[in-house]
């Protein structure tokens, strides 16, 4: 057993917590899981200290977490934004959205850096998954054997431009260009939603890109934007000719089997520095 306190790891959907559980294991540290109800599945930890809580019932989550002994605190995978008349909140639930109701309408971003300064309040320290989870940053270049021609990367500065300029208004992570058009941007549906949409609406021709990466000033400990090999498996699906991503400001999840993935499917990836 390690001398540091029991990390605390409060989980949503995809890999993404699985993976930071078995880095702190690995590392020999005590772990307890909240899994939210509705997004994480329990299964997924059953070897594992942990409750099934509703996203609404704060108080139990932080009563959960202190004692199990939690300081550090990670907050990782996919949570749907609730529509706040259907959240439930316990009374220590309903204290927070009082505190954050006058970020409800800045933008998802605004709201996360709100719920971490509230759970910094209660004294745990909130950290990014990959402080935990090492090596997961997108690095710069091309990943695989298939590499943009000339009109994709017309289209992926293109879309570095829209996403970044969309980012500032705390509007999604992700944008599809093809052939210096834009075919959609992420709002609150999800890049899964954003693929498949865009993947209807494409021309002849040179096939859609998707751009994906933080946005400036993003709070990095939640919320990041991640990849693994089921967007690949989207944009084969959908059409696409590849992805860029910002490197150094998107979570990837098993490289090798992304790239393995992509060159198996005829796409490109590459890492942009933006």
């Amino acid at each position: 057993m390690t001398s540091e306190a029991t990390l605390g790891v409060i989980a949503g959907a995809g890999r993404l917590p699985e993976l930071v559980v078995q880095a702190a294991r690995d590392a020999g540290r005590d772990v307890f899981v909240v899994v939210l109800d509705g997004a994480g599945d329990p299964a997924r930890f059953a070897d594992v200290p942990h409750a099934q809580i509703r996203i609404g019932a704060a108080g139990r989550i932080i009563a959960a977490l202190k004692a199990a002994g939690v300081r550090d605190l990670v907050m990782a995978g996919g949570v749907k934004r609730p529509s706040f008349a259907t959240v439930m909140p316990d009374a220590r639930g309903a204290r927070l959205l009082a505190r954050v109701a006058t970020r409800i309408g800045q933008g998802d971003d605004a709201l996360l850096k709100a719920v971490v300064a509230d759970l910094e309040s209660e004294g745990f320290r909130v950290v990014g998954a990959d402080q935990i989870a090492g090596g997961l940053d997108a690095p710069p270049g091309l990943w695989g054997r298939h590499a943009p021609d000339d009109q994709a990367r017309l289209d992926i500065r293109r879309g570095l431009e829209v996403v970044q300029a969309l980012g500032r208004l705390d509007i999604g992570q992700a944008v599809v260009v093809q052939q210096g058009v834009v075919l959609g941007v992420e709002a609150i549906e999800g890049t899964e939603a954003l693929i498949a949409r865009c993947g209807a609406l494409a021309r002849p021709g040179p096939r859609p890109v998707l751009v994906k990466t933080a946005k400036p000033g993003q709070e990095r400990r939640v919320d990041w934007p991640t990849i693994g090999t089921d967007t690949i498996d989207q944009l084969r699906a959908a059409g696409f000719a590849g992805l860029a991503l910002g490197a150094g400001r998107v979570l990837v999840l098993d490289r090798p089997a992304i790239i393995a993935a992509a060159d198996g499917a005829g796409l490109f990836v590459t890492g942009e520095m933006s």
